[in-house]
Parts: C-alpha cells; structure tokens; sequence
C-alpha cells in the first residue's frame, strides 16, 4: 500500500489533535523526507481545498502550531448544542487581571493590583490553575517579587497566534 498525500496526512494529525501542533512536530510525524515548506504547502491546499467546498471548517495557525478550527459563521449553530467550556467564562475581575497580564507582561501582583486598585491574589492563582498565566521569572528589585506572563493556553483559548496579535490598547477604549 502507497503512502497517502501529504495534505491527507496533515489533514489527520491535525484531526486528531485538540491543541495545535507546531509546524515542525508534523513534518517529523508525517515521515523523513517531509519538510516544514512541504508542510505549509500542504497546509494552504487544505485550505483552499475547504473554501473551494464551503466546508465548515479551516486550518489556522495559532499559540505556534497548526489546528482545525470551526469557521465563525458557524458558531450560532454550535452555541445551540455545545454547553460553553468553564474556562471561556471569565468574570470580569479575571478578564481584566488577564488583560493586564497580557499587555503588561512580565509584570508583578503589586503592579497588577495598582492598575487595578484591588486586591489580585486570589485572582492570580486562579489564573495559574487555569492555565491561563504563568510565573514568568522573578523581578531585579528589592524583594525579587514574581513576575506574571501569559501561556499558549491563553492564546489558543482567545485564537492568537502570539500576543502582539492582541489589539492595540487604544482599540480597547469605550466609545
């Protein structure tokens, strides 16, 4: 039996994953003389292969690899099926303890708790247990305080890439 085409192998990999699947990891698994090039060649035929059949779905590069992802226009209908996952409820003192983190970073809980004038201890851990930030090392000055960033679980759970494609802070500003 003949091996399948590239686009079918990269097509399952990506299938059966529910995180995505850097660039490289699937040139190793879909065989020696697979290249990264060869994998992103694939990667836009499969998409071009999904939009030339209205499929409801697409490959999106996000948090440094490769997933399948349920097109936007189809999310009403999911909405109606799919109980929507704890994580992607936040309150809004997590949002904004996670927005501060994610534009700010590395930044400690007393920076965090100046910009937002209360109390984030508890909102921090919260955020670690979530998976959403993660100790990004330790401040120079006195007291060498911890120091918050974001993970790739905080990209993939907001659909970035990377966090410059966080929109700009004036953006966020309320008509």
């Amino acid at each position: 039996m003949s091996e399948p085409p590239l686009n079918t192998i990269v097509e399952a990999i990506l299938f059966a994953s529910d995180e995505p699947v850097p660039v490289d990891r699937v040139a190793d698994a879909a065989g020696d003389e697979v290249s990264v090039d060869m994998v992103r060649q694939a990667v836009h035929e499969l998409i071009e292969e999904y939009d030339a059949a209205g499929r409801a779905f697409t490959v999106e590069e996000i948090a440094g690899g490769l997933q399948l992802f349920t097109r936007p226009e189809f999310s009403k209908f999911l909405k109606k099926v799919l109980r929507a996952r704890s994580e992607a409820r936040f309150t809004q003192a997590a949002l904004e303890t996670l927005a501060i983190i994610a534009y700010k970073q590395p930044i400690s809980r007393a920076e965090i708790e100046d910009i937002r004038g209360v109390a984030c201890g508890d909102m921090i851990r919260t955020l670690l247990e979530k998976g959403l930030a993660r100790v990004a090392g330790r401040s120079e000055r006195l007291g060498r305080a911890l120091l918050y960033g974001t993970t790739k679980k905080f990209l993939q759970v907001f659909g970035l890439a990377s966090v410059k494609d966080l929109p700009e802070s004036k953006q966020l500003v309320e008509p």
